[in-house]
Protein backbone atom coordinates (compact mmCIF):
# COMPACT_ATOMS: atom_id res chain seq x y z
CA UNK A 1 0.00 0.00 0.00
CA UNK A 2 2.98 2.30 0.42
CA UNK A 3 1.58 3.39 3.80
CA UNK A 4 3.86 3.34 6.81
CA UNK A 5 1.97 1.54 9.58
CA UNK A 6 2.14 -0.24 12.91
CA UNK A 7 -0.53 -2.46 14.52
CA UNK A 8 -0.95 -2.00 18.26
CA UNK A 9 -2.90 -4.83 19.90
CA UNK A 10 -4.42 -4.09 23.31
CA UNK A 11 -5.60 -7.27 25.00
CA UNK A 12 -7.24 -7.11 28.42
CA UNK A 13 -6.51 -10.65 29.61
CA UNK A 14 -9.08 -12.20 27.22
CA UNK A 15 -9.38 -16.00 27.45
CA UNK A 16 -9.62 -16.52 23.67
CA UNK A 17 -5.93 -16.79 22.81
CA UNK A 18 -5.59 -13.30 21.31
CA UNK A 19 -2.16 -12.77 22.85
CA UNK A 20 -0.81 -16.05 21.51
CA UNK A 21 -1.93 -15.20 17.95
CA UNK A 22 -0.46 -11.70 18.32
CA UNK A 23 2.89 -13.16 19.40
CA UNK A 24 2.95 -15.39 16.31
CA UNK A 25 2.20 -12.37 14.10
CA UNK A 26 4.96 -10.44 15.86
CA UNK A 27 7.45 -13.19 14.91
CA UNK A 28 6.33 -13.10 11.26
CA UNK A 29 6.09 -9.32 10.72
CA UNK A 30 8.52 -8.03 13.35
CA UNK A 31 8.03 -6.13 16.61
CA UNK A 32 8.27 -2.79 14.79
CA UNK A 33 5.03 -3.60 12.90
CA UNK A 34 3.09 -5.68 15.47
CA UNK A 35 3.14 -4.18 18.97
CA UNK A 36 1.46 -6.34 21.59
CA UNK A 37 0.61 -4.21 24.62
CA UNK A 38 -1.52 -6.41 26.92
CA UNK A 39 -3.08 -5.49 30.26
CA UNK A 40 -3.77 -7.87 33.11
CA UNK A 41 -7.56 -7.48 33.21
CA UNK A 42 -10.54 -5.78 31.57
CA UNK A 43 -10.23 -2.05 32.29
CA UNK A 44 -12.63 -0.57 29.74
CA UNK A 45 -12.50 0.77 26.20
CA UNK A 46 -11.57 4.38 27.03
CA UNK A 47 -8.49 3.39 29.02
CA UNK A 48 -7.53 0.95 26.23
CA UNK A 49 -7.49 3.90 23.80
CA UNK A 50 -5.25 5.89 26.14
CA UNK A 51 -2.98 2.87 26.63
CA UNK A 52 -2.66 2.38 22.86
CA UNK A 53 -2.05 6.06 22.14
CA UNK A 54 1.04 5.99 24.36
CA UNK A 55 2.71 3.68 21.85
CA UNK A 56 1.39 5.13 18.59
CA UNK A 57 4.10 6.90 16.59
CA UNK A 58 2.05 7.93 13.52
CA UNK A 59 0.04 11.07 12.77
CA UNK A 60 -3.20 9.09 12.40
CA UNK A 61 -4.75 6.29 14.44
CA UNK A 62 -7.31 3.78 13.16
CA UNK A 63 -9.34 2.14 15.93
CA UNK A 64 -11.00 -1.19 15.18
CA UNK A 65 -12.18 -4.41 16.79
CA UNK A 66 -9.72 -7.28 16.38
CA UNK A 67 -12.38 -9.98 15.85
CA UNK A 68 -12.86 -9.02 12.16
CA UNK A 69 -16.29 -7.51 12.77
CA UNK A 70 -14.44 -4.56 11.28
CA UNK A 71 -12.84 -5.64 8.02
CA UNK A 72 -9.37 -4.23 7.25
CA UNK A 73 -10.37 -3.80 3.57
CA UNK A 74 -12.09 -0.53 4.55
CA UNK A 75 -8.90 1.08 5.92
CA UNK A 76 -7.64 2.31 2.50
CA UNK A 77 -11.09 3.90 1.96
CA UNK A 78 -10.79 5.68 5.34
CA UNK A 79 -7.38 7.00 4.31
CA UNK A 80 -8.67 8.14 0.89
CA UNK A 81 -11.61 9.90 2.52
CA UNK A 82 -9.35 11.67 5.03
CA UNK A 83 -7.09 12.96 2.27
CA UNK A 84 -10.04 13.98 0.12
CA UNK A 85 -11.50 16.36 2.73
CA UNK A 86 -8.54 16.72 5.15
CA UNK A 87 -10.90 15.43 7.87
CA UNK A 88 -9.95 15.21 11.55
CA UNK A 89 -12.03 12.05 11.93
CA UNK A 90 -13.32 9.50 9.42
CA UNK A 91 -16.06 7.32 10.87
CA UNK A 92 -17.27 4.00 9.49
CA UNK A 93 -21.05 4.04 9.08
CA UNK A 94 -23.46 1.10 8.91
CA UNK A 95 -26.41 3.41 8.17
CA UNK A 96 -25.45 5.22 4.98
CA UNK A 97 -24.75 4.28 1.35
CA UNK A 98 -24.08 0.57 1.02
CA UNK A 99 -23.21 0.15 4.70
CA UNK A 100 -24.95 -2.58 6.69
CA UNK A 101 -24.96 -5.10 9.51
CA UNK A 102 -24.73 -8.88 9.06
CA UNK A 103 -25.34 -11.59 11.66
CA UNK A 104 -27.51 -9.61 14.09
CA UNK A 105 -31.00 -10.72 15.08
CA UNK A 106 -33.95 -8.33 14.75
CA UNK A 107 -33.84 -7.31 18.45
CA UNK A 108 -30.20 -6.24 18.22
CA UNK A 109 -30.83 -4.33 14.98
CA UNK A 110 -33.82 -2.54 16.52
CA UNK A 111 -31.83 -1.57 19.64
CA UNK A 112 -28.96 -0.21 17.53
CA UNK A 113 -31.26 1.68 15.14
CA UNK A 114 -33.34 2.99 18.05
CA UNK A 115 -30.24 4.18 19.92
CA UNK A 116 -28.99 5.90 16.80
CA UNK A 117 -32.36 7.54 16.04
CA UNK A 118 -32.77 8.84 19.62
CA UNK A 119 -29.28 10.28 19.52
CA UNK A 120 -29.87 11.97 16.16
CA UNK A 121 -33.06 13.60 17.46
CA UNK A 122 -31.60 14.79 20.79
CA UNK A 123 -28.03 15.69 19.88
CA UNK A 124 -28.00 16.41 16.11
CA UNK A 125 -24.38 15.25 15.89
CA UNK A 126 -23.91 15.54 12.11
CA UNK A 127 -22.80 11.89 11.72
CA UNK A 128 -25.00 8.92 10.82
CA UNK A 129 -23.48 6.14 12.98
CA UNK A 130 -22.68 7.10 16.54
CA UNK A 131 -22.28 3.78 18.32
CA UNK A 132 -19.76 2.15 15.97
CA UNK A 133 -16.07 2.15 16.87
CA UNK A 134 -14.37 1.69 13.48
CA UNK A 135 -12.82 5.12 12.98
CA UNK A 136 -9.73 6.98 11.84
CA UNK A 137 -8.56 9.90 14.00
CA UNK A 138 -5.89 12.51 13.62
CA UNK A 139 -3.67 11.65 16.59
CA UNK A 140 -3.77 15.05 18.30
CA UNK A 141 -7.57 15.17 17.85
CA UNK A 142 -7.96 11.78 19.53
CA UNK A 143 -5.80 12.99 22.42
CA UNK A 144 -7.96 16.11 22.89
CA UNK A 145 -11.19 14.08 22.74
CA UNK A 146 -9.90 11.59 25.31
CA UNK A 147 -9.28 14.49 27.71
CA UNK A 148 -12.90 15.62 27.32
CA UNK A 149 -14.79 12.31 27.28
CA UNK A 150 -16.16 10.95 30.56
CA UNK A 151 -18.56 8.19 29.40
CA UNK A 152 -18.04 4.47 29.80
CA UNK A 153 -19.30 1.53 27.75
CA UNK A 154 -21.77 1.89 24.90
CA UNK A 155 -22.10 5.69 25.24
CA UNK A 156 -18.37 6.32 24.89
CA UNK A 157 -18.29 6.17 21.05
CA UNK A 158 -21.25 8.51 20.87
CA UNK A 159 -19.64 11.06 23.18
CA UNK A 160 -16.48 11.03 21.04
CA UNK A 161 -18.46 12.26 17.99
CA UNK A 162 -20.58 14.74 19.99
CA UNK A 163 -17.50 16.29 21.63
CA UNK A 164 -15.73 16.38 18.25
CA UNK A 165 -18.57 18.47 16.82
CA UNK A 166 -18.56 20.66 19.92
CA UNK A 167 -14.84 21.36 19.49
CA UNK A 168 -15.23 22.12 15.77
CA UNK A 169 -13.42 19.05 14.40
CA UNK A 170 -14.41 17.84 10.92
CA UNK A 171 -15.91 14.38 10.36
CA UNK A 172 -16.08 12.34 7.15
CA UNK A 173 -17.93 9.04 6.76
CA UNK A 174 -17.26 5.80 4.87
CA UNK A 175 -20.01 3.14 4.51
CA UNK A 176 -18.89 -0.17 6.07
CA UNK A 177 -20.38 -3.62 6.45
CA UNK A 178 -20.25 -4.81 10.06
CA UNK A 179 -20.21 -8.59 10.52
CA UNK A 180 -21.09 -9.90 13.97
CA UNK A 181 -18.37 -11.89 15.66
CA UNK A 182 -18.22 -15.60 14.87
CA UNK A 183 -16.87 -16.59 18.29
CA UNK A 184 -18.06 -15.33 21.68
CA UNK A 185 -21.09 -13.23 22.39
CA UNK A 186 -21.77 -9.53 22.52
CA UNK A 187 -22.78 -8.44 26.00
CA UNK A 188 -25.63 -6.03 25.27
CA UNK A 189 -28.21 -6.50 28.02
CA UNK A 190 -30.68 -4.46 30.06
CA UNK A 191 -27.93 -2.80 32.13
CA UNK A 192 -26.14 -1.56 29.01
CA UNK A 193 -29.39 -0.13 27.62
CA UNK A 194 -30.15 1.72 30.88
CA UNK A 195 -26.61 3.11 31.07
CA UNK A 196 -26.86 4.17 27.40
CA UNK A 197 -30.06 6.13 28.07
CA UNK A 198 -28.52 7.75 31.17
CA UNK A 199 -25.43 8.70 29.17
CA UNK A 200 -27.52 10.06 26.32
CA UNK A 201 -29.51 12.30 28.68
CA UNK A 202 -26.29 13.47 30.37
CA UNK A 203 -24.84 14.44 26.98
CA UNK A 204 -28.12 16.16 26.06
CA UNK A 205 -27.92 18.20 29.28
CA UNK A 206 -24.23 19.09 28.94
CA UNK A 207 -23.73 19.81 25.23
Amino acid sequence: SGIDYEIIIIDDGSPDGTQEVARQLEKIYGSDKILLRPRAKKLGLGTAYIHGMKYATGNFIVIMDADLSHHPKFIPEFIRKQKEGNFDIVSGTRYKGNGGVYGWDLKRKLISRGANFLTQVLLRPGASDLTGSFRLYRKEVLEKLMEKCVSKGYVFQMEMIVRARQLGFTIGEVPISFVDRVYGESKLGGNEIVSFLKGLLTLFATT
